[in-house]
């Protein structure tokens, strides 16, 4: 009777999100499906990790990471944010429905001889490197060899990765000499990880040089904010003609870089001669990052600098970033502890403002952004107009996913 239930709900939502998907505009307000049953699915008396987690495991019966709205059926980083979620739940609770669930994902693309389906390594792809961490964390619970070959492929991928002349990654191959601060968080922690793991010589300097690389060219001094992007030979028209910086400061590409932080320093050991340097990145980057809260609701804004400018909104995966840097930098010590508090107030904003409870108990994100990107065809020129051009959408996994790790490192 669950699992039927489970099915008619999920039919539901993703004919919702098909609709959405035909009928939507840019920025266009959210609407939430209307479910017909008054089951309830998953109660208020659990917290909001579990909610946000059984939620989420309910709208995506199969184990798979994807609907026709949001994500494609294919490898890519925004199943490896959610498929992150589930393996911290796992850890926190030991619940092997969380466990199941991800190895489950993962077998739907990794064969038994440890080929990638639907990767292509040919691309120099970063955003490809993220859902590797999962890889990593089955073969440490099953030691199946087939989640280290297919590890071993995309440290492969590292290893060839295009760079910039001073050694910087290039974000994919079509992107030449375009350094993203996204591109720290999806390939960084895995990168991390399989260093500790399979290298005897547990070299970090690689991962930390990319790190304070990127920051040095898209670092801002007046505000302490980044750039989105570098273009280190300024061929490109979104890319300042002097500096090579990208015209604005994107809410989730700091959150990316942020989160990479915290998450790499799980695996960089204490005596690593950049560790300090990569702390006190953090730290610059954070107590920046207060300068711009919205002194009402203490998130922030999709161009964090222009609250004021018409289209600007109170975006939502840039606030659980945030906020899940801040709960695991004051926790492990990297952060003042006044951050813990910051986070705990920012999450129970974004809980009031941006999070809506069916009457099943079903939860939702509203307001995160679809995306953005730099360049490419149709080519996108880094402008105020575009960032807030992207459509906002529903339970989008790049708020989701950081929203649970928030609500974990908060006890919430």
């Amino acid at each position: 009777m669950i699992t039927k239930t489970i099915s008619i709900i999920s039919m539901l939502i993703l004919t919702f999100f098909q609709s959405g998907a035909k009928n939507g505009s840019a920025c266009s307000e959210e609407k939430l499906p209307q479910e017909n049953t008054s089951d309830i699915l998953i109660s208020d008396t659990l917290k909001w990790s579990e909610r946000l987690s059984e939620s989420f495991i309910v709208r995506h019966p199969g184990s798979v990471t994807f609907d026709e709205y949001m994500t494609k059926n294919d490898w890519n980083y925004e199943q490896g944010v959610v498929l992150e979620a589930l393996r911290q739940m796992y850890v926190k609770t030991d619940d092997d429905k969380y466990f199941n669930f991800i190895k489950e994902n993962i077998d739907q693309f990794v064969t038994e001889e440890g080929k990638i389906l639907k990767y292509n390594y040919d691309t120099f792809n970063l955003d490809n490197i993220n859902t590797g961490r999962q890889l990593l964390f089955l073969y440490e619970k099953t030691k199946s060899e087939k989640y280290k070959i297919a590890a071993d492929t995309l440290r492969k991928q590292l290893k060839y990765q295009p760079r910039t002349k001073e050694g910087g990654f290039w974000h994919k191959q079509i992107y030449p000499y375009q350094m993203w601060l996204d591109g720290i968080y999806m390939s960084g922690p895995f990168y991390a990880q399989y260093v500790t793991m399979f290298e005897e010589d547990k070299n970090y300097d690689d991962i930390t040089f990319q790190i304070k690389t990127v920051y040095k060219h898209t670092l801002d001094e007046k505000t302490g904010l980044l750039y989105h992007a570098w273009n280190e030979n300024k061929e490109q028209r979104w890319a300042d003609p002097e500096t090579g910086r990208s015209k604005h400061f994107w809410g989730r590409a700091i959150g990316w870089y942020v989160m990479a932080i915290v998450d790499v320093l799980d695996y960089l050991p204490q005596e690593d001669k950049n560790r300090n340097d990569i702390i006190n990145i953090l730290q610059n980057v954070c107590e920046s990052l207060l300068n711009f809260r919205d002194s009402e609701t203490g998130l922030w804004y999709q161009i964090l600098d222009m609250p004021e400018r018409e289209g600007n909104y109170l975006e939502a995966s840039c606030a659980t970033m945030f906020t899940y840097a801040f709960a695991k930098g004051a926790n492990k010590g990297y952060l003042d502890k006044k951050f813990f508090k910051i986070a705990e107030n920012s999450f129970e904003s974004i809980i009031k403002t941006h999070v809506e409870v069916e009457k099943n108990g079903l939860i939702n994100l509203l307001h995160t952004c679809r995306g953005a990107g730099l360049g490419g065809n149709p080519y996108r020129d880094g402008s105020y107009e575009y960032y807030i051009s992207e459509d906002q959408r529903i339970n989008d996994f790049k708020g989701y996913g950081p929203l649970i790790y928030s609500a974990l490192e908060l006890g919430k």
